[in-house]
């Protein structure tokens, strides 16, 4: 057993090892994931500004580009991260190595959530002195859990979603740049997702960005309470179940792709 946990830390460091080192080594990248952001935060900005909005409208601009950072790095390095593996032909060897698939994922998880954070700031600290915003929480606690329930729930989705990318083969890329522009509305990041009444957002709440958002908002602006679409008690519970089910499902898929490869021995054929 201790043999077995220590197997699976040392894959966690050895996947989250390779995005932190190897994410330094093409600044270009850092560049574009940076401007490109604060591009969109700044076009939403000056539509709010031009209509006359509440200032407290720019600062959920801001927070809502901070978290596509992480939104963007589960979709392109977690979702298709195993479809990729396959085609480089490194998926064999991860099928066959004496540790659990979840260890892999989460490392990629661990050095993704570092490499997004530190993007996150740099849009965060651009975003207030661009705009003079002014971004205080109510209580750093709640602020805090909000983040990790957030995180845990999301990276869990991006986990569940690797397996089903894999099966889908040559589709993954699609479904890739398919998914990325309605999260972005469906998640809030540039509104209040209140605007699209009870029923639509209910529906929206199962990406766990919309509430992890939402809370957010709640505590950094007085007028987020206004404007939020469940109070922040709700939001924290729905997010830990949230959690918990997308973790439990991507365990279940990763078994289930497992599986699938040493019954029918076709699952890592980049022809498929």
């Amino acid at each position: 057993m201790k043999t077995e946990l220590k197997t699976n830390l040392r894959a966690i460091w050895g996947r989250a090892y390779v995005r932190v080192v190897g994410a330094q080594r093409e600044p270009s990248w850092i560049l574009f994931e940076i401007m490109m952001p604060l591009l969109a935060v700044a076009t939403y900005v000056f539509v709010y500004r031009a209509l006359g909005a509440p200032k407290e409208f720019t600062g959920f601009v801001i927070l809502g580009g901070i978290m596509t950072a992480y939104w963007l790095n589960v979709l392109w390095s977690m979702a298709s991260q195993f479809y990729w593996e396959k085609e480089t032909g490194n998926l064999e060897l991860y099928l066959i190595a004496p540790i659990s698939r979840m260890s892999i994922l989460l490392g990629m998880a661990l050095g993704g959530l570092f490499m997004s954070t530190t993007r996150a700031v740099v849009i965060l600290l651009g975003g207030i002195w661009l705009f003079d915003v002014t971004m205080v929480p109510s209580s750093w606690p709640l602020l805090v859990l909000v983040f990790l329930l957030c995180m845990v729930a999301l990276y869990g989705l991006g986990m569940l979603a690797s397996s089903v990318f894999l099966m889908f083969g040559r589709d993954a890329w699609q479904i890739s740049t398919l998914l990325q522009e309605p999260i972005y509305v469906f998640s809030g990041f540039y509104f209040p997702i209140k605007s699209f009444g009870f029923t639509l957002g209910t529906i929206a709440s199962l990406i766990p960005l919309t509430l992890g958002i939402d809370a957010m908002r709640q505590l950094f602006f007085e007028a987020g309470r206004t404007h939020a679409f469940l109070p922040i008690g709700w939001e924290i519970l729905i997010l830990a179940v949230l959690s918990v089910v997308f973790l439990w499902l991507a365990n279940k898929a990763l078994l289930k792709m497992e599986n699938l490869g040493k019954k029918e021995g076709r699952l890592t054929l980049r022809w498929q």
